[in-house]
Formats: structure tokens, sequence, C-alpha cells
């Protein structure tokens, strides 16, 4: 008997679990402000876009818009629109969480790695996990950033650009 209403139970409450995966990138250059995950880092270089071009939230919005099955970051907040000029990403990852709210999805967890030849990132890690965990609605344990260079390799190594890898879980 017990067998069976396992079974029964497995049968009936399947959970909907999704995976998206997200990537970013962004030019640097001299005299910009420099965001990534929602906070400035002091830095002779940053990152240029339409937005604040906060290449690790665009990566993370990405992600999550993919598991849903929601388009892209492109899709909802277009480079075309003034309205997104200079605007703080943190608002955008908000919007990706009202629309992911809205289609009764939740999130499990974030894992991040950024990938910039310099400034060190691994300081900033723990505030940018305070940043942005909330407006995900998560524990800070739910959310891993890593920070990677490039081994002074290609336009990152070169320092010339930034990009962001993130891969979201989220659940029904």
């Amino acid at each position: 008997m017990f067998k069976q209403n396992l079974i029964y139970l497995c049968n009936t409450m399947k959970p909907n679990f999704r995976i998206g995966f997200g990537f970013d990138v962004h030019q640097l250059q001299a005299g910009k402000e420099f965001w990534l995950g929602g906070i400035q880092i002091g830095h002779t270089k940053g990152a240029v876009g339409h937005s604040d071009a906060d290449v690790l939230i665009h990566a993370i919005c990405d992600a999550l818009l993919g598991a849903a099955g929601l388009r892209d970051i492109g899709f909802y907040f277009p480079n075309t629109d003034a309205k997104y000029k200079g605007i703080d990403s943190k608002k955008l990852l908000a919007e990706v969480m009202r629309l992911l709210t809205e289609n009764n999805f939740k999130v499990g967890n974030v894992d991040c790695t950024l990938c910039a030849e310099a400034p060190k990132i691994n300081p900033h890690i723990n505030k940018m996990k305070e940043v942005l965990s909330p407006i995900m609605g998560i524990e800070i344990s739910d959310l891993s950033i890593k920070a990677t260079t490039n081994e002074q390799m290609g336009f990152i190594g070169r320092e010339e650009g930034v990009a962001a890898y993130a891969v979201a879980l989220i659940y029904k």
C-alpha cells in the first residue's frame, strides 16, 4: 500500500523544473562606470552598453527568461528603446522576476561565472550576492558567483571586454 501511495504521489505531483543558460558580453572603455552584479566597482574602465551594461545581471536575466521559455532580455528591454537608456539593470532583473512570478515560477538557484582580466572580482562577490539574492527572492546560499580571468588571451585578456555566464534552475 505504501509503495502504491508513493507511486501515486510521484505521478500526480510532478514538479516542473526547468534550467536556463545566459551569456552576456560588453566592451570595456576608459572613463566609464563599471557595474557588475548590481554594484559599482572602482576601475579605470567600465562596460559600454545601452543600459548600465551590467553583464552579470544581463546573463542572469537571460538564464531565467530562457528557463521559463520567455525569450530573451533583448525582447523585453530592446537597446533601441530610449526608456532603457542608462537604466539600472537591477530594475530589469526585478521585471524579469515579475514575469516569472506571473507565470508561476520560482527560482531554485543561480550559478554564475564572471570572466574579466581586471579588476579582481572576488573581493566584491559577497556584496553582489547580498544585492541580487533579494531581488530574485532566494537565499544568498542559492546564488553562486565565481570569477576567472582569460589568462591574458583574447579580448578579455587584453581588457577590451568582460563576459558573464549564468545557469538558473526554476520551478513551478
